[in-house]
């Protein structure tokens, strides 16, 4: 009979000091350092043979990336084996921190100088929602933001957006321009027809009142369609 092979996997603890996540992190900086490693480092300790860095490589694996992870339930998280209440609370509330700050990032007045900037601001937030939200991104006449205000939530189409609502904002605080943006929560960004009847109603609204529409982004799970770069909607 072959004899069954089992293979073992080091706890953090019996990893050379140099090469521990933490060590890493301190030494080299968080950037340094793979999703495991950080989520590991959060976790702490392993379970069941299992280290910390398996239980969140394990993690990852099963909810398909850190978004697929940031979004699953708290009673999700407590029954995975490994986690329990403590760490299953330490997780959401990394998430939680992380969702604060970029919420909080509008404050410093970022520059938007391309649709991948705009997204970034939006795309951890919004890649995370389990329902559609529109939000307009208004800046000033450098492309400074100004906020970003949530205008609808819900299915959107065409017939149900009042124009004026997607502009009141931006008259209000005197914006010089505004970038539309729209999640979709099946993780797909990829335009539909109501969407890009959506962006041709909103530049024409633009042009009128003098606001422009810089562009019409769709959020997914960790990508992003820029609607303009596509010539949908634009003329």
């Amino acid at each position: 009979m072959d004899e069954k092979v089992v293979e073992y996997h080091p706890t953090i603890k019996e990893l050379p000091l140099s090469e521990r996540p933490r060590e890493r992190l301190k030494k080299y900086g968080a950037g340094s350092l793979s999703t495991a490693e950080l989520l590991a480092i959060i976790l702490r300790t392993g379970v069941g043979g299992e280290s910390a860095i398996d239980v969140a490589m394990r993690l990852l694996a099963k909810f398909r990336g850190l978004l697929g992870l940031a979004k699953a339930s708290f009673a999700e998280l407590e029954k995975e084996h490994g986690l329990g209440l403590a760490k299953a609370a330490q997780l959401k509330a990394a998430f939680e921190l992380g969702r604060r700050m970029v919420v909080a990032s509008p404050r410093e007045r970022p520059q938007i100088k391309s649709p991948a900037e705009a997204a970034n601001l939006l795309m951890l937030e919004m890649g995370m929602l389990q329902q559609e939200h529109m939000r307009t991104i208004l800046l000033d006449s450098k492309n400074r933001v100004l906020a970003i205000p949530t205008i609808y939530i819900g299915s959107l189409n065409a017939s149900m957006i009042r124009i004026g609502e997607l502009f009141r904002e931006a008259i209000k605080q005197n914006a010089a321009a505004i970038i539309v943006v729209h999640n979709h929560p099946s993780g797909d960004p990829t335009p539909s027809l109501e969407d890009v009847k959506i962006t041709k109603l909103l530049t024409r609204a633009g042009e009128l009142l003098d606001i422009e529409v810089l562009d019409h982004l769709i959020i997914g799970r960790q990508r992003y369609v820029s609607l303009k770069e596509r010539g949908l909607g634009f003329d």
